[in-house]
């Protein structure tokens, strides 16, 4: 990372940066898609179980993972500063807020999940399913968050590429305990859906020692002493972060909860088939998502390190440059998600049934892209700025009461069925991206004047 005048230096600064972090996060979303895959092929009830399930950790996990994500914006407002002195401190006080988090989320899933599963009055083979997953992954929640700390400190500095090598190094093992613990094989017991979850875990914990590792391993990142040497637990510096990421994990929450929620709410309004079918369609498009996250991702990093040097005209030519790649990627994906829907469904199931249902549904899935691409960036580009309270506003306003109820309203009272959810979600999405694009030309406006870097 460096400042530079020249066009064509920036792009390949973000180039660097950003496809490291598109292939890590397509691999680290792969290891979700293999449980879906894979359960699918143990059955159909083990995938609709493992849809419930995922569709209860998939918020919570991602609102987490936002507080988390504060890190990002912080450390590389830091190292565009020149303020590295300050990094190491950033970064363990996080990682005290990762541990203290992850216990509450295993102690209210220990005396709430059962409950809140026994609500949605699910067959019980589904529910068992779906319960036995979630216990399973939870044995791997705290490695899991602090390995978001950790990556999320690696790639601020633009060390993308160290991120992608763990991530690389990890995923093998995920589809070998996949393979092992659903179906039984190389002696390990048959769990089903079950076995999922359990494999899953086992990974997070692969993925942090190997994260930990390379702190000691990179020079760039041996030279913050992140292991050698603890800081003292510091409320003021707990307290930024978590003015910083609070705001950021509810926008990640409310964006990502639609989906869970729309899930839960197909698996009280409709059949088995049409659970399955859905979160085949859910599964895929949101691997496609990756694209446009990904980009949102390297937007903070430039974002973050061009304004915290004061170089607001270079964060306004990276929004540009992120707009128009945001944009090239998911017109390609779109057209490669039309021609090939059928033949992506039976990826999933051999149920001819299922597959009736999913393939239609991606039609539906295809329209909300773009702005569900748009809003992502913007998104990005704000956290770039620090700019976190008036886009998570945005976002619960854009999200639930418009995306979501739009949604159950066309499911439930029209013929659309299961499509009005999808038809109610784009519009959420469509809202969130307008509402975005407003509150950025706000901050970059304030910046062009001198009114101040951004808005806490």
């Amino acid at each position: 990372m460096y400042h530079t005048d020249s066009k064509r230096e920036m792009y390949a600064i973000l180039m660097r940066i950003l496809w490291p972090i598109l292939i890590t996060q397509i691999l680290l979303y792969s290891m979700n898609m293999i449980d879906t895959m894979m359960s699918g092929r143990a059955s159909v009830e083990d995938l609709a179980g493992v849809a419930i399930g995922s569709s209860f950790w998939a918020p919570v996990s991602t609102g987490i993972n936002g507080i988390l994500l504060a890190v990002t914006a912080i450390v590389a407002n830091l190292m565009g500063a020149d303020e590295k002195e300050k990094v190491h401190n950033t970064v363990t006080q996080a990682m005290y807020i990762a541990v203290a988090i992850a216990v509450i989320v295993l102690l209210s899933g220990l005396f709430f999940l059962d409950d809140l599963l026994r609500m949605m009055d699910l067959a019980a083979d589904v529910h068992d399913i779906s319960y036995h997953y979630l216990i399973g992954l939870s044995t791997g929640i705290i490695p899991l968050f602090l390995f978001s700390v950790l990556r999320n400190f690696i790639d601020a500095q633009g060390l993308t590429r160290v991120s992608l090598y763990v991530i690389s190094m990890s995923l093998p093992l995920n589809v070998f305990f996949n393979y092992s613990l659903i179906f039984g094989n190389f002696g390990f017991p048959e769990l089903g859906g079950i076995g999922a979850g359990y494999a899953t875990a086992i990974t997070y914990w692969l993925i942090f020692f190997i994260a930990v590792f390379m702190t000691f391993k990179v020079e760039m990142l041996a030279a913050f002493k992140l292991f050698r040497r603890m800081a003292v637990p510091s409320p003021e510096v707990m307290i930024h972060h978590l003015k910083i990421g609070i705001p950021i994990g509810v926008l990640l929450f409310v964006e990502t909860s639609i989906f869970s929620l729309m899930t839960l709410l197909i698996g009280i309004m409709f059949t088995t088939d049409i659970i399955a079918a859905n979160q085949i369609v859910l599964n895929f498009t949101t691997m496609l998502f990756m694209l446009p996250l990904s980009i949102s991702m390297a937007m903070t990093i430039v974002i973050g390190f061009s304004a915290g040097g004061g170089r607001f005209h270079d964060a306004r030519r990276y929004k540009m440059m992120g707009l128009a790649t945001s944009l090239a990627l998911i017109s390609a994906s779109s057209l490669l998600l039309y021609i090939f829907r059928e033949q992506i469904s039976y990826f999933y199931t051999d149920d001819p049934a299922v597959v009736a249902i999913a393939s239609p549904l991606f039609l539906f899935a295809i329209i909300y892209q773009v702005s569900d691409a748009l809003q992502a960036l913007f998104h990005g580009v704000l956290r770039g700025y620090k700019d976190v309270i008036i886009p998570s506003v945005i976002a619960v306003v854009s999200y639930w009461p418009v995306g979501l109820t739009a949604g159950y309203l066309l499911a439930a009272y029209t013929a659309l069925g299961v499509y009005g959810f999808w038809i109610g979600i784009s519009l959420g999405l469509t809202c969130a991206a307008a509402g975005f694009f407003m509150r950025l030309f706000t901050i970059e406006k304030r910046n062009m004047f001198g009114q101040g870097e951004s808005a806490q």
